[in-house]
């Protein structure tokens, strides 16, 4: 064992592809495994200050599940800065029309909410299907 810490510098930093199948997980648990990979928690070499994580794609993003009465009562605000421009929609209303936003905000969410949190959320791929263009990649796919 080192005497010393290792601090990992950004060029150190290899970034792995993973495939994330979401039917039927539960949003958060998802969403906290997703945020994991993106940070790059998940390896020995983590160091906060560095922007270490890896890229994920996630397919079925409009077959997730959620616990208890979500569906109606879990709201998203947007406001559009004028005098009553606050809309509201609940989760089923998210799933029909943006799918893949529910699972890009609840892993936004648990990123820092810094310079490099904007990074690692680019590096999150998100799609409703079964297929994504990232196959030249080589993803390995996780099962939670």
């Amino acid at each position: 064992m080192s005497k010393y810490t290792v601090m990992q510098k950004k060029e150190e930093v290899v970034r792995n592809w993973y495939e994330i199948d979401a039917e039927g997980k539960v949003l958060g648990k998802l969403a906290t495994e997703i945020a994991v990979r993106l940070m790059g928690k998940h390896k020995p070499s983590y160091t906060p200050h560095v922007d270490g994580g890896d890229f994920v794609i996630v397919l079925n993003a409009d077959k997730i599940a959620v616990t208890g009465n979500k569906l109606l009562d879990k709201k998203y605000y947007r406001h559009s800065g004028y005098p009553g421009g606050l809309k509201v929609r609940n989760l089923e209303e998210m799933l029909q029309k943006q799918p893949t936003e529910v699972i890009r905000k609840a892993v936004e969410r648990m990123l820092p909410k810094n310079k490099l949190g904007s990074q690692m959320i680019n590096r999150l791929r998100l799609f409703t299907g079964t297929e994504h263009t990232h196959t030249a990649q080589k993803p390995e796919r996780i099962e939670l």
